[in-house]
């Protein structure tokens, strides 16, 4: 029979009991009939054409998803549900009201203001988070608050709430991989339906209960409860909840439910369900069997289950009529909270140099300049591959001396998963605005790319959650080619990362520059990815005289050699080498030619690179990457579209051929963009 003793299992770590044993299970099925109330009046909105496109029923999950939202706590905890999770919600204290405003997609929406897809709940002021639609993503956003929850010592958990399919995602491995080997505060409630999608649990995973893939990670508790089942659910999450706050370690929760409706309302389900699973999964709805169970054991009575039921309807009725009434978002609200406050340099707020400091090479520059701002900012962290093995600083040494300095709690090696080394800074990002975050996202920008899934995620969170949070995250990636790497050492990356709004992307090719651009990243807001050219880590070409506590605004071009002729626009190694170019044509044939270096890709210094086209009439523009689809194509359109009455000749390119970057050194000459490439192209356009 089912445990009955409410108060005591209450009164455990799960929540602090202040009612009686009525008043809870009142308040239970109170919860459970809105809730339902809700999940069965959502498709109809859809079929008026009112919203809700997007609705995944929870029917069949209301015991686990009730325990989910009444073990957590807003001041202490933090919730990371998914798209089935609206019982959660509500169980954790949105309301009616609340729930339509999110599905119909208002303005009022306290998820993000009607900007991300119906069905995905969130209250971000409680802590609880506003999460992508990519299955189980957010498991390791939850693992990368529990660190936070950890490392300031915190009494409270993380909980991520996912179904079953999520498991066979890769990142969410990583996630539980790191919060095991972390020992992190955070509750993973796997919601086991039997299905993804359409696709039975049998063609995801060999073991019928997939939390058994788990079994062998060691500090993981795993805990099997009945997700169908009020009482069972909520022992199994107090206990879990004990056990995370108790020993500091994640614990897995595997709820068994069914679901009784489709995936979602674009999902037929009789189209792959038999007669017989139908009947089976109407004869254990969980609603109706916890109803019979109030009344069987006298807990309730007809007359007041009758009356919760009826004052649950008056409640979404007006729920519904406040929300019909409430307003749309305004379109011309959809650049707001694209990105979030950058820092404003007061000394250097042009972001040139006042010809004090120290000569550095670009590889000290961006060293010091990390301890200076670990120094600044005590609330500031960096973890990624390889960065901190006792003397070595990761693959070019960088962060050396780093975490001798600071501490291993705030400088430290993540492992070789790069979806998991963004994730956890944007879920530590979560805890506290205060922190900020560097990571070096690959140990080559090349290896990045299992990371855009969370960046792409990571990008929008500022718009998605209608500027309620903002990820505080510097990404830095040493990029580029010249060393003689060949695939995954020697490509570029930014002319992809640059089509995503949301996140700023910076190129410094001076070690000044780097030290300025990296200072402004770590204290702005928001996510900057900073490329680092490795090829310039120890070249003299690029050392230059460093001011103390010097800044670079994002957004500022610099000249680095003025001209008259030709405006030849780069960012990166190529500025060397464009230079070098310009004073050989000047040399050659009197040609002056002006050379801006970028510095800052997103966002773009416009108006430098147009005031020197509409002064030249001619435009080059130069970079390392290929030049189909290079970040150079958004340039080149630029100075097309703004300033073509100005131009005396076409606007011309200069970049890599488009293939992978070879290895042998040959090889590599021949792809990549050189002095003599550049002298050629800007000589003929000199010419036109």
């Amino acid at each position: 029979m089912e445990n009955w003793n409410i108060l005591e299992a209450a009164g455990k770590e799960g929540f602090t009991v202040r009612n009686t044993e009525k008043e809870i299970l009142v308040n239970w099925f109170r919860l459970m009939t809105i809730g339902r109330m809700l999940d069965d009046r959502a498709p109809n909105y859809l079929k008026q054409a009112l919203g809700w496109s997007y609705h995944a029923p929870y029917a069949g999950h209301d015991g686990i998803q009730l325990a989910i939202g009444q073990v957590f706590d807003r001041k202490t905890d933090h919730l990371f549900p998914y798209y089935r999770d609206m019982l959660t919600a509500i169980s954790a204290g949105l309301t009616a009201e609340e729930i339509i405003l999110n599905g119909l997609s208002k303005k009022l929406d306290v998820a993000g203001g009607g900007r991300h897809m119906s069905n995905h709940f969130a209250k971000p002021e409680w802590n609880i988070h506003n999460v992508s639609s990519c299955t189980g993503n957010h498991a390791s956003q939850a693992s990368g608050v529990a660190r936070a929850i950890k490392y300031y010592r915190h009494k409270g958990v993380a909980i991520s709430s996912q179904g079953e399919s999520s498991v066979s995602e890769g990142y969410v491995y990583e996630a539980i991989n790191g919060a095991s080997n972390e020992k992190l505060p955070v509750i993973f409630v796997i919601q086991d339906n039997g299905y993804g999608i359409s696709v039975p649990k049998a063609e995801q995973t060999a073991n019928r209960k997939v939390a058994e893939n788990f079994s062998g990670f060691l500090n993981l508790r795993i805990i099997y409860c009945n997700g169908k089942d009020v009482f069972d659910s909520v022992n199994a999450m107090v206990e879990a909840k004990r056990h995370a706050l108790e020993h500091g370690e994640p614990v897995m929760v595997h709820a068994n439910c069914i679901r009784i409706g489709s995936h979602s309302n674009s999902d037929r389900h009789e189209l792959y369900r038999d007669d017989f699973e139908m009947n089976y999964i109407r004869e254990y709805d969980p609603l109706a069997k916890f109803r019979r169970l109030l009344l069987r054991y006298g807990r309730m009575t007809e007359e007041e289950i009758a009356g919760i039921e009826s004052e649950a309807k008056q409640i979404v009725k007006d729920a519904h009529k406040k929300v019909l009434a409430s307003p749309d978002p305004d379109p011309a609200s959809i650049f707001d909270h694209v990105y979030p406050k950058a820092y404003q340099p007061e000394k250097y707020t042009t972001g040139l140099p006042d010809g004090t400091g120290r000569k550095l090479r670009l590889i000290e520059a961006l060293n010091e300049t990390m301890k200076a701002e670990f120094r600044h900012h005590p609330d500031t962290f960096i973890w990624g591959q390889d960065i901190a093995s006792k003397e070595k600083g990761g693959i070019f040494n960088v962060t050396k001396g780093m975490q001798q300095e600071f501490g291993r709690e705030r400088v430290f090696n993540a492992p070789i998963a790069e979806d998991y080394i963004v994730a956890t800074a944007n879920g530590m990002s979560r805890y506290d605005r205060k922190i900020r975050v560097v990571i070096e996202g690959a140990e080559f920008a090349d290896y990045f790319w299992p990371a855009m899934e969370q960046l792409v995620d990571t990008s929008h969170d500022y718009w998605r959650s209608n500027g309620q949070f903002s990820p505080n995250i510097t990404i830095r990636l040493a990029s580029g080619g010249y060393i003689g790497g060949g695939l995954y050492h020697s490509q570029n990356i930014e002319g992809a990362l640059t089509t995503l709004p949301g996140i700023r992307v910076v190129y410094p090719s001076y070690a000044d520059d780097a030290a300025g651009l990296l200072r402004t990243s770590i204290r702005s807001e928001g996510v900057t990815v900073f490329m680092e050219p490795k090829a310039l880590y120890n070249d003299p070409a690029a050392e230059a005289p460093v001011p103390e506590a010097f800044e670079v605004p994002f957004g500022k071009a610099r000249i680095r050699r003025p001209g008259s002729d030709l405006t030849l626009v780069t960012y990166g190694n190529t500025v060397h080498l464009a230079v070098d170019a310009a004073n050989r044509l000047q040399s050659d044939t009197g040609a002056s030619v002006e050379v801006i270096d970028l510095r800052s890709l997103i966002p773009l210094d416009r108006e430098m690179i147009l005031q020197s086209v509409k002064k030249t009439g001619k435009a080059l523009v130069v970079h390392e990457d290929k030049v189909f689809s290079g970040f150079g194509a958004e340039v080149a359109a630029m100075i097309a579209q703004e300033a073509f009455e100005y131009l005396d000749g076409p606007v011309k390119r200069v970049g890599s051929t488009f293939t992978p970057v070879g290895f042998n050194r040959i090889l590599e000459r021949a792809i990549l963009p050189d002095v003599e490439k550049i002298y050629a192209a800007a000589r003929d356009l000199l010419a036109y």
